[in-house]
């Protein structure tokens, strides 16, 4: 659906691209994170940090809530969740008391090697719609306009 905005047509561009990228990314999100909620009582965030710890090991609080875009008070929130069900432990830094370290837990690691594979499928299923080249595409594309935002 495009914008009814009434503006110059580069706003008017602007805003239908905009609005295109969100529903896609709103309907992609929802594929992919839907099972993994249903399935396995897991939440798009906390798939994110078991992820992270995963394939980038143990790591500050701060620096997964870097990795994953994520608010402090919001990834505290998912970390304490994450901790109750026994898939993550902090550990304080023996250098600086004030940093914790978030490790995966042998039932985390098993948690999220199950359901990885599945989502990785999921993903590829999805984004299968478009070419490997168009995949790159998009992908540089999304980079770029990721960069401009953040300067």
């Amino acid at each position: 659906m495009p914008t009814h905005y009434k503006g110059s047509p580069r706003d008017v561009l602007a805003l239908d691209t905009f609005i295109k990228l969100i529903r896609a990314s709103g309907t992609v999100a929802s594929r992919l994170y839907a099972p993994v909620q249903r399935e396995h009582g897991m939440t798009e965030s906390q798939l994110g940090v078991l992820e992270a710890l995963l394939h980038l090991g143990p790591m500050p609080q701060t620096a997964l809530c870097g990795k994953l875009l994520k608010s402090g008070s919001n990834l505290t929130t998912v970390v304490d969740n994450l901790e109750r069900r026994g898939w993550v432990r902090r550990v304080r830094d023996a250098d600086d008391r004030r940093v914790q370290i978030v490790h995966l837990t042998a039932s985390g690691r098993k948690a999220i090697e199950s359901v990885f594979p599945d989502h990785v499928d999921r993903v590829s299923e999805c984004l299968g719609a478009l070419t490997r080249e168009e995949q790159r595409e998009l992908g540089r594309l999304l980079r770029k306009l990721g960069l401009a935002a953040a300067e």
